[in-house]
């Protein structure tokens, strides 16, 4: 194979984990209203329903920062800040405009659904931002502190801290003034203990991708792809 063919793979992978992220980030945000219970059996969690795909995010930069460097891996983070605020855009569109009369959606239900989606996107891109970027530095911190060695540390280390920023953020902002101090506390311990839950049972899909990647571009360990 050659070396132009790789890069334009390379090139290709890149995209499809960049648009991977940017739909799960889009979707925790859209059904971020709903709160659930998930019973694991030793803890039942009261969450937010966008809490569920968020660690996929953080997967996905993970395996980004790994295999295509921190500037790659920072530009899809603002990628998916872009698309967030497009979102938001479209959603402010879709209420102006007042619902027909046989419309399957009205405007009580849109505005139930969507409308405080604006609140909800704006306080999860504050926090988004924020974390993401704090999850790729530090992601990039630790590989540069083991030379490109002991990826599960760099992996967990990155993740759990920088969801904990972005769901004390998330809550605070959402919930401050609102809900009394316990409650908050609660939503945020319970949120930041189930990521971290999350981010524990994904490293073995990180180290399974990561190794597929590498033996895929030929790469040794600590090598990133260099697709320009």
């Amino acid at each position: 194979m050659t070396k132009n063919s790789l890069k334009k793979q390379a090139f290709s992978l890149y995209l499809l984990l960049g648009g991977l992220f940017i739909t799960a980030l889009i979707t925790c945000n859209l059904i971020a209203n709903k709160f659930v219970a998930v019973d694991l059996g030793f803890k039942v969690f009261v969450l937010s329903a966008g809490v569920l795909p968020y660690p996929i995010t953080f997967l996905l930069t993970d395996i980004l920062s790994e295999i295509y460097g921190r500037k790659k891996t920072s530009l899809i983070v603002y990628t998916g800040f872009a698309a967030s605020l497009f979102v938001l855009g479209i959603l402010y569109l879709g209420s102006i405009f007042p619902s027909v009369e046989n419309s399957p959606v009205s405007n009580d239900y849109y505005n139930t659904v969507f409308q405080n989606s604006w609140r909800v996107i704006l306080a999860s891109m504050a926090a988004y931002l924020t974390a993401q970027l704090v999850d790729v530095r530090l992601f990039h911190f630790w590989k540069r502190k083991t030379k490109g060695k002991k990826l599960w540390l760099r992996n967990n280390a990155s993740t759990i801290l920088s969801q904990f920023v972005d769901t004390t953020l998330v809550v605070l902002v959402l919930f401050a003034g609102i809900l009394p101090s316990e409650t908050i506390q609660a939503y945020i311990l319970d949120g930041w203990f189930f990521k971290v839950l999350c981010a524990l049972i994904d490293t073995v899909f990180v180290y399974l991708l990561v190794w597929l990647i590498r033996r895929k571009f030929s790469l040794k360990q600590g090598e990133e792809i260099d697709f320009l």
